[in-house]
């Protein structure tokens, strides 16, 4: 059987962030993976004050292009499959202001769902990965994604709906991300205290120790301790939103993998049966036979 994963996310730099040790660990074991960016991150910024004069001269010309060529070698790096969906960045409007005409959180969702429809129904995958309702952030992109993933997901194994997007395929499992969560930050967090009470990633985890401080809803614990750094070169692919010096490596890969070598998610839909917690997204995952109508 043809293991198949297809991750959805909001923007260029997403897939990098937010799951990338995961995507290399799968690619490892044979599985085709399928990452779909849902806006080109046309409203971004550079956020990397260290970006070499080339691209930075190329980000204030043409920001887009830029994110493109970026996306395309984080997905070189990671050896996975890229498709854009094509909508436009939404941005963050102001409290109150509704979503630019024609972004991607404007659209209708019986009109925008249907390009990741017809992706979903050629790639066939047995497992979405996405964002939780909240998208993980506000962000309306983020939100947005969640709604288009989930619709998208249902009325895919419909052959009712849109039936000239190809033939109908039921995703087996679905899933939302949670690669940070209140747990593991505790984790870490307990043993650094310890070995350096007074250092820099003590100050950092006492601020994110409130800004993740949910219940566990984590079910499903990935190993990717032998990707981490597959992941950060991902990551640092996406050179005019990520530095070396970004939160994203405040904690050394030899930690991770010490205290915490996994990536966690949750499972949200299962027409499989499956035992948790979990530690292969494709637990209980059935033949390609029985997976569509």
């Amino acid at each position: 059987m043809t293991l198949r994963l297809l991750s959805v996310h909001a923007h260029p730099d997403d897939e990098s962030s937010k799951g990338a040790g995961t995507l290399a660990y799968y690619r490892s074991r044979g599985a085709e993976v399928m990452v779909v960016s849902c806006t080109g991150g046309e409203a971004g910024r550079v956020l990397n004050a260290s970006l070499d004069a080339a691209a930075r001269a190329m980000a204030g010309r043409d920001l887009t292009g830029l994110r493109r060529i970026e996306m395309r070698n984080a997905a070189a790096v990671l050896g996975i499959e890229h498709r854009w969906l094509g909508y436009v960045d939404s941005g963050w409007p102001e409290d109150g202001e509704p979503e630019p005409v024609n972004s991607f959180a404007s659209i209708p969702l019986d009109i925008s769902a249907e390009p990741l429809v017809r992706v979903i129904r050629s790639f066939r995958p047995q497992v979405l990965v996405t964002y939780d309702e909240n998208g993980g952030y506000p962000h309306p992109d983020h939100v947005r994604t969640h709604e288009i993933s989930v619709y998208a997901r249902d009325a895919a194994a419909d052959p009712a709906r849109y039936p000239d997007a190809g033939p109908a395929w039921r995703v087996q499992k679905t899933y939302y991300d949670h690669i940070f969560n209140a747990p593991r930050i505790q984790a870490i967090y307990e043993v650094v205290r310890v070995r350096d009470p007074d250092g820099e990633i003590v100050k950092q985890m006492d601020e994110l120790r409130g800004r993740f401080d949910q219940p566990d809803v984590t079910t499903t614990h990935v190993p990717v301790g032998d990707f981490l750094e597959v992941r950060d070169r991902a990551l640092l692919s996406h050179a005019s939103q990520v530095s070396p010096d970004s939160t994203f490596f405040r904690w050394p890969n030899e930690l991770q993998r010490e205290i915490w070598p996994t990536e966690d998610f949750q499972l949200a839909d299962s027409v499989v049966e499956t035992e948790l917690p979990e530690t292969d997204l494709f637990a209980g995952v059935l033949d390609d036979g029985v997976s569509h109508d």
